[in-house]
């Protein structure tokens, strides 16, 4: 179990829930902090965060805790000779290094450190320096990560001279011993440690936010930096800066640029872009160096890139499921429904009319024999306007008997169809049924006025096509000794 290291606070900076510090051993045994962050809820992936230098982990409270609330386990730490971790000189504010090697030693190790406790997809986060010593190690074969962001990495260095001077004055420096000296007239206090002429943000309350974590605990302050780390910085750029070296950083990675920065090159930062075989180039219109201390407007296009990147690497895991299970009971619901919507609406809404008039009636005769006619009938009354002209066709394409007594003088065949009524014994019932029809009249009860208007002879030679039996009754209907007369042919 890793030795357990403090996290600083301040009234105005307090640590995210669910954050535990450590220390783990980098390159040459140095002792180094780190902090892991946990979600409350279900994770979706890992953010391996990397600040820049003078930074602490603490600096980066607010950002952590936007990562918690989108689901993400983070990793954050201090590189050497800064935050809480091991100074490389007696004078703490001093900003050294030894050359880039030991920085990716060091990652290696807290990678190794953390691995088990780290959620895949793992993305990279990373500011300035940072970002410089993230792509280092993409670059030398690191390959765990999913995609990175990085913010105003360090591509590129501006100097007060020439690149060539700058270099020239560091290696002569070096070779005087004088490494471990401040550059370019550097003193020993805390870097931009007022607001007033800050190249690092325009957000006042950031700044001093980030201030009063130093007034908490004075040793995470960090000076200017040495000649030393100077000639880290030109070699680290100069190696990112070959055409190949980023070549085999296969994954999505994303730059965003603060376009008034002051210590950056950005031109390096578009062209590394370019070369990344998936990279992105996003620039913060006014933005200073630090883009996750900026005033909101600016850092939320950092916060949008962030979220489209992870959206991308590390969806949700509410997606997935949601997915699957939903469409199969919506799938299985939805099948029945619409079967018993479909016998019900056409055949049933006609039934119930003729049953209103005649309840009885209407099932002694309807056996079967009006069953198929009635199936005609409903094809006919669903076309109202069309019936009138296809009734005639309808009892032409019919059998003879539709044409037999659609004869108009029906005085003689109408016998010869009662006598087929009159074999199912109720054929006083059978006038009766045949009046009930009229009236129920299952569509053609509205023309049956019309026909009552003019032609009666006509209309019922029209109508028995449909069924025969009708006008039979149509005529006795009107004139009631008709009854009378079958009775006594019997």
């Amino acid at each position: 179990m890793a030795e357990a290291a403090p996290l600083i606070e301040s009234a105005e900076a307090k640590a995210p829930p669910g954050g535990e510090a450590a220390w783990f051993t980098g390159a040459g045994g140095a002792k180094l902090r780190a902090a892991l962050f946990t979600p409350a809820g279900r994770t979706r992936g890992s953010i391996v965060l990397s600040g820049g230098r003078t930074e602490s982990i603490e600096k980066y409270y607010e950002f952590i805790g936007e990562c918690l609330d989108r689901g993400f386990v983070v990793l954050a730490h201090d590189w050497r000779g800064q935050g809480l971790s091991q100074r490389d000189l007696a004078d703490p504010l001093k900003g050294h290094a030894r050359g880039y090697r030991a920085y990716l030693d060091d990652f290696r190790a807290l990678l190794g450190a953390y691995s088990d406790r780290l959620p895949q997809p793992w993305v990279a986060v990373a500011h300035s320096m940072g970002g410089c010593l993230t792509l280092l190690a993409m670059a030398h074969g690191e390959d765990r990560f999913a995609g990175a962001i990085l913010s105003a990495p360090m591509l590129g260095i501006r100097t007060p001279f020439p690149l060539t001077l700058s270099r020239g004055l560091t290696s002569l420096n070096l070779l005087l011993g004088r490494g471990g000296g401040y550059a370019l007239g550097g003193a020993g206090k805390p870097f931009d440690a007022t607001f007033e002429g800050s190249t690092l943000t325009h957000d006042p309350v950031r700044h001093a936010r980030a201030w009063s974590l130093i007034a908490a605990e004075p040793k995470l302050a960090l000076g200017a930096p040495t000649w030393g780390w100077v000639d880290f910085g030109l070699r680290a750029t100069a190696y990112l800066a070959r055409p190949d070296a980023l070549s085999h950083v296969t994954v999505p990675v994303v730059i965003v640029s603060a376009e008034d920065d002051r210590l950056i090159d950005n031109t390096a930062q578009a062209a590394a872009a370019r070369r990344l075989p998936q990279g992105k180039f996003i620039n913060v219109p006014g933005a200073y160096h630090e883009i996750l201390m900026e005033t909101d407007p600016m850092r939320n296009i950092f916060l949008r890139a962030f979220d489209a990147l992870t959206g991308r690497v590390a969806p949700t895991p509410a997606e997935p499921p949601k997915a699957a299970p939903a469409p199969a009971p919506a799938a299985a619901a939805a099948g029945p429904a619409p079967a018993p919507a479909t016998p019900a609406p056409a055949a049933v809404s006609s039934a119930p009319k003729p049953a209103a008039n005649p309840s009885t009636a209407k099932r002694g005769t309807t056996v079967k024999k009006p069953a198929s006619k009635a199936a005609a009938k409903p094809a006919v009354a669903k076309k109202p306007a069309a019936a009138q002209k296809p009734a005639a066709k309808k009892p032409a394409a019919k059998p003879a008997a539709a044409k037999a007594p659609a004869v108009k003088k029906p005085a003689a065949k109408p016998a010869a169809a009662k006598p087929a009524a009159v074999k199912k014994a109720p054929a006083k019932k059978a006038p009766a049924k045949a009046v009930a029809k009229k009236p129920a009249a299952k569509p053609a009860a509205a023309k049956k006025p019309a026909a009552a208007k003019k032609p009666a002879a006509k209309k019922p030679a029209a109508r028995p096509a449909a069924a025969k039996k009708p006008p039979v009754a149509r005529k006795p209907a009107a004139k009631k000794p008709a009854a009378k007369k079958p009775a006594a042919k019997k």
